[in-house]
């Protein structure tokens, strides 16, 4: 490369592994070929044994993913900021990151639908309660759908965080 632009051409699992034991890089080096993202704008050909000449930039749909295949690490907070703005803003936090994200990364769209499928839901477990309170019943389920309310985007949040996909319980899947 000209104007002494250095980059670094290890593979993708070396990095991912770096301070890992090298006798796993050596297992892994072995990948397919194809184009491998060298870093976050450029991306190089591995031809299956050694690293082509060919180098390209790097599109959306290209961008490096984590081990797991969860995303970036901007992928891994826009999926927590879905699970963590429904506790402020209800439905309307995570169908504004859904309706952004949606087109550009799975991951962050899979976590927004499941956010905001859980808030629909809680919407109408609480027109449950509400009706259910002239009965009193609904009075004894009032802490329980708050605590709900509370904890389950806290772990959905945790999740996203970790690169783990979250699925919420007992969740109308209206957004699909």
């Amino acid at each position: 490369m000209t104007g002494g632009t250095s980059i670094d051409f290890a593979t993708p699992i070396e990095r991912w592994l770096s301070g890992w034991d090298r006798g796993i890089v050596a297992l892994v080096t072995e990948l397919a070929a194809g184009w491998y993202p060298v870093d976050d704008r450029t991306q190089r050909y591995w031809d299956g044994t050694t690293w082509t000449e060919h180098v390209a930039p790097l599109t959306t749909a290209d961008r490096p993913m984590s081990v797991d295949g969860s995303g970036t690490s901007d992928d891994r907070t826009m999926a927590l900021l879905a699970h963590v703005s429904a506790v402020f803003t209800g439905f309307v936090g995570p169908l504004i990151v859904w309706a952004i994200k949606k087109d550009e990364s799975e991951y962050v769209a899979y976590h927004a639908r499941e956010a905001l499928n859980f808030q629909i839901t809680l919407f109408f477990a609480w027109m449950v309660c509400v009706a259910l309170m002239f009965v009193l019943v609904g009075f004894l389920l009032l802490p329980v759908l708050f605590i709900v309310q509370l904890v389950a985007p806290i772990l959905g949040a945790v999740a996203a965080n970790k690169g783990e996909y979250f699925r919420y319980p007992l969740t109308l899947r209206l957004v699909s």
